[in-house]
């Protein structure tokens, strides 16, 4: 319906129901001709809406079943008081054509009040989308400014141009990470000394910088991390190991999550003696064993007899002690059973398990908390982890009291405290 909205100030609804077919003509013509003479000549409708004081009278019917039912709206200019004697009026009408009908009002609307109303709606909308684009846009700017100067701050490192922070020359303790993108999250963090080895070739400036700094190595918590970990520990001095959480990397990480992973970074050595890696890490030279003389090294390649090839042995590697070999899988009891059940099931997970004194669990935590947690856990007499069992563990387990240690392997043990059950997986799984 069309309402002039200079001259409409309320709208009345009416509801119309006749029994019998009744077409709009029919109930305009009702309308009309049975409130004519009712009202006086001040509120005659025919008069009120040729002068405009009434608009278009508008009808809306339905036909059903022999029965009509429609919605009659007439727009009105006229003050409160006029407006009410009108609506009253239409209720009047008891006939349409040649049918008995009923009008009644639904009500009468202000239209200003909607119109404010509806003013008052839209203008919270256009205001949330004020503030919001100035909120938005001033986060932008702070943004944009911010990631400006920190893509400003990374700088080219070394022969290879390696991407670095601008503290990598001057500070004493560096990170390595695995790519530019990885600089750059962690220059938004604040992290100024971190540096790219782009791959999983190392390059040789980084071997050269961790003869000279403290190292960490912060690497993506996915099987391409654990790549270059391994390359890391064979060609450069790691002094500390820090890993994204699983499945993540560290270019996506927020900053409560980068400070957290740096913060619950191992010891590379640890980290080195838990998954069995000592015979595949980096030895500065320093460390290594001299060569004995010539004379004491036998002859010349040249001067030894001539072997097959097939039959030339393999380069002699200094090892260190090994571990004695796995024995025979053990009877079970039912607590060795769950002892088994439970390596089973952490295994691959990196936790341990801490046991009471009637094999309740008491905790479970990462591996890398292990030490710590066994010194502030009195009721610990028990533990099973998903890792290498070390002389430090059972010298802590015989310290507290733990009376058995169950863990994947054994590591060299060159003293067995007494009164500790030392159980791995060959004793539960032929290996």
């Amino acid at each position: 319906m069309n309402i002039d909205p200079n001259t409409t100030k309320y709208l009345v609804q009416a509801r119309l129901e006749a029994e019998g077919i009744v077409e709009k003509p029919d109930i305009v013509g009702a309308v009309f001709g049975q409130t004519e003479g009712l009202l006086g000549e001040e509120l005659d409708l025919r008069d009120l809406q040729k002068s405009g004081r009434i608009g278009r009278i508008e009808v809306e019917v339905q036909s059903k079943k022999g029965r009509t039912e429609g919605i009659v709206l007439i727009p009105s200019s006229l003050d409160q008081v006029e407006t009410s004697i009108l609506a009253a009026a239409l209720e009047t009408i008891d006939r349409v054509g040649p049918c008995k009908a009923s009008i009644r009002i639904d009500k009468v609307e202000d239209v200003r009040v909607t119109k404010r109303n509806r003013i008052v709606e839209r203008a919270r909308q256009i205001l949330g989308a004020m503030l919001e684009d100035s909120k938005t846009s001033g986060t932008d700017l702070l943004e944009e400014v911010r990631s400006s100067v920190q893509i400003s701050e990374i700088v080219s490192f070394g022969p290879e141009r390696l991407p670095s922070g601008p503290n990598v020359t001057d500070s004493d303790a560096i990170i390595i990470v695995e790519g530019r993108q990885d600089v750059l999250n962690l220059l938004r963090s604040g992290i100024k000394n971190a540096i790219a080895v782009e791959g999983t070739n190392v390059p040789k400036t980084v071997q050269e910088l961790s003869k000279e700094k403290v190292v960490t190595a912060f690497v993506d918590g996915d099987r391409g991390g654990d790549l270059i970990l391994r390359e890391l520990l064979q060609v450069a001095e790691v002094d500390f190991i820090a890993r994204a959480p699983r499945g993540r990397e560290v270019e996506e990480l927020t900053q409560k999550q980068i400070m957290k992973s740096l913060r619950n970074k191992i010891p590379g050595e640890q980290f080195i003696e838990m998954y069995g890696l000592s015979g595949q890490v980096y030895k500065p030279e320093e460390d290594r064993p001299e060569m004995p003389p010539r004379e004491e090294r036998g002859p010349r390649p040249e001067q030894r007899p001539a072997m097959p090839v097939e039959s030339v042995p393999a380069p002699m590697v200094p090892k260190e002690p090994m571990p004695p070999p796995p024995s025979a899988p053990r009877a079970m009891t039912p607590r060795l059973e769950k002892y088994r059940e439970m390596l089973i099931e952490i295994g691959g997970s990196s936790k341990a398990k801490i046991l009471a004194d009637d094999d309740s669990l008491t905790a479970e935590v990462p591996v890398r908390s292990l030490v710590e947690t066994l010194r502030s856990n009195r009721e610990a007499k028990a533990v099973v982890f998903d890792g290498i069992i070390t002389q430090r563990i059972l010298d802590i387990a015989s310290e507290i009291g733990i009376k058995s240690v169950v863990g994947m392997k054994m590591g060299t043990i060159t003293n067995q405290p007494p009164g500790i059950e030392v159980f791995t997986k060959g004793d539960f799984l032929p290996t």
